[in-house]
């Protein structure tokens, strides 16, 4: 029977997922590379999206940027790129799934009426009307806890209601939220096993909870280190990080096997990227990436 089971199992299918909000920098290549590196190892596919759900803050040009820095760095991925701004039909049929359950309430909370609480109070949880005025959707979440299994980090478990509340799939501007869009894409292309940075862990409960209410496979977390720039703030665009340059895709790349824990051999600095990248799918060892949430930045980074 566990062969059995074992034989009808997906195969392996990975993602990244940048958002276009800026150039790509050392912290998205370290999630972009984990997850290239260990979809490649199980013999699996690779996909980019881009989570351009945001679009007001989507920089114009920064998709292209994106994708041309992955190709320097010899991060080839399989089949077309999707961008989430076109999938808002797909996201509108989820919501009403969800709606047909009774599990949406519309919001007109501002973000100055909560600011200072822990969660959502539950304020609106009762309208099930859409009124005139600006709103947001909110899903209700149940009094229980949410389990599973981080591939690195080992068991996790989150109290819905009082970890994180009723939670936004429709902001108040009209656009999708992160958290219904990303399980609705993952289920459609058919995304098996998600490598990400640590930061997105907390998020890990509440989409869990939206793939069972929609009836969606589950998918298989795996959460890396972020990279912390010397300040202790996480690398990201937001604070300024450097974007990755062309010259420098060796050495950010052995650079960035070393904070994966791959320990490359000394001689392989300065190697072509596809030798380096040769080396590393060969030695590729998930036991060997920290376990810590977040990593300090390496030093001499190109």
């Amino acid at each position: 029977m566990a062969g059995s089971a074992a034989a009808s199992s997906p195969p392996y299918c990975g993602r990244f997922a940048p958002s276009p909000t800026g150039p790509m920098h050392f912290g998205s290549l370290l999630a972009a590379l984990a997850s290239y590196l260990d979809a490649r190892s199980h013999g699996g596919r690779w996909l980019v999206r881009m989570e351009d759900l945001d679009r007001p803050r989507e920089r114009p040009g920064a998709a292209d940027d994106i994708l041309t820095a992955l190709e320097q760095h010899g991060l080839h991925w399989d089949g077309p790129v999707i961008r989430q701004s076109t999938r808002d039909a797909a996201y509108a049929a989820a919501l009403a799934r969800l709606a047909e359950q009774d599990l949406l309430f519309y919001c007109t909370c501002t973000r100055s009426q909560l600011r200072g609480l822990p969660v959502y109070p539950g304020t609106c949880r009762q309208r099930r009307k859409a009124p005139a005025t600006s709103h947001a959707i909110r899903i209700r979440v149940p009094d229980q806890h949410v389990s599973f299994e981080d591939r690195l980090q080992g068991p996790q478990s989150e109290q819905l209601a009082r970890d994180c509340g009723d939670f936004i799939v429709r902001r108040r501007d009209g656009l999708f939220a992160y958290q219904l869009a990303v399980v609705v894409d993952d289920a459609w292309q058919q995304v098996t096993h998600v490598v990400r940075g640590a930061d997105l862990m907390d998020s890990t409960a509440r989409q869990r909870f939206l793939a069972d209410s929609l009836r969606l496979a589950p998918v298989s977390f795996a959460h890396i280190p972020v990279i912390a720039g010397p300040d202790g703030r996480k690398l990201s665009k937001r604070w300024q990080a450097q974007p990755l340059q062309p010259g420098t895709a060796s050495a950010s790349l052995f650079s960035a096997l070393s904070a994966l824990g791959q320990a490359p051999p000394a001689d392989a600095w300065g190697a072509p990227v596809n030798e380096l990248l040769d080396w590393a799918h060969h030695h590729w060892r998930w036991s060997a990436v920290p376990r810590e949430r977040q990593s300090s930045l390496i030093c001499g980074l190109g």
